[in-house]
């Protein structure tokens, strides 16, 4: 997955387009990702009890994630995403790690 929770991402199209935030959650099977302050929706709830008034909760609804452009942490543009392998030694072991990378600058977004 190129885009995940916690990611700096920007809107290419809808009526959020140009605005940046940052991801809440991905939803994988759907292919789509909630920002947090955009793509706002209100949903009106009706009175539980009686007495008491209805409300009115806005929240973010999920867009799909070709809508968004990934900013890259390290140049500050918006930018697609590449995939790197990182050795490393950890006791005696190597271990490989899979990376995200700016096709940009080429530094690790992780």
């Amino acid at each position: 997955m190129k885009i995940k929770a916690n990611d700096k991402v920007k809107v290419l199209a809808g009526k959020d387009r140009g605005k940046t935030g940052k991801v809440l959650q991905v939803l994988v099977k759907e292919q789509r990702a909630s920002v947090e302050g955009l793509n706002l929706l209100i949903k009106h709830l009706r009175p539980q009890r009686r007495g008491e008034k209805g409300q009115r909760v806005e929240f973010p609804a999920p867009m799909n994630l070709s809508n968004l452009a990934i900013v890259c942490p390290k140049c500050g543009k918006t930018c697609r995403v590449g995939f790197d392998i990182k050795k490393t030694t950890v006791s005696d072991k190597e271990v490989t790690k899979k990376v995200r990378i700016c096709k940009k600058c080429h530094k690790s977004i992780d």
